[in-house]
């Protein structure tokens, strides 16, 4: 991906993503994954975690969710494993801290609609802060949570981004194949 200038992440701020969910002829959505919001690459660009250094691609690849890492520019690819993305809060910002509270609580109204919409086995939230935020759940923790959106499951993932150095890719990798290991179909 060749390097965007600081007036194309400007230009990208407060933009918004849209959603990777399957059509008609794709397999039942068996985990949603929903991020923060889009960074300022994703948002420049049109594909989730599209940041060099995150490492949500690699995570999802090496946890056994798809059969090779996937680049975000082939996010597509995703609906015909059964897996959908989305964001919390859809404004594009350089980094999470940036939105606030309100908008992550709207974010997580937003999410409960889509789950209702698409039924998804499992949704997965990149970021126990966000997660804590917009489910008012100040006590949540990585992993799954008692709380069901319908039959959805619930799991908090660990934000793979860069930015976040108190999870490694090997703890990432192990985390996101938990939760796989709870998606595979019975």
């Amino acid at each position: 991906m060749p390097r965007l200038t600081r007036i194309e992440l400007d230009a990208a701020r407060d933009r918004t993503l849209a959603d990777v969910l399957p059509g008609p002829h794709d397999p039942p959505l068996r985990v949603l994954l929903c991020g923060i919001n889009p960074g300022l690459v994703s948002a420049a660009t049109g594909h989730h975690f599209a940041r060099p250094g995150n490492r949500f691609w690699p995570a999802l690849h090496l946890s056994g969710f798809t059969p090779r890492q996937l680049r975000p520019a082939e996010q597509g690819e995703l609906r015909a494993l059964g897996l959908g993305i989305t964001n919390m809060a859809p404004r594009a910002t350089a980094r999470a801290d940036e939105l606030t509270a309100a908008e992550m609580v709207a974010g997580g109204e937003r999410l409960r609609e889509l789950v209702a919409a698409h039924r998804p086995a499992w949704l997965a939230v990149v970021g126990v802060t966000a997660y804590r935020t917009a489910f008012a759940a100040p006590r949540a923790a990585v992993g799954p949570q008692d709380e069901r959106l319908g039959n959805t499951r619930v799991w908090v993932l660990p934000n793979p981004s860069g930015l976040n150095a108190h999870w490694q890719l090997p703890a990432l990798v192990q985390e996101f194949a938990r939760l796989r290991a709870a998606a595979e179909p019975a």
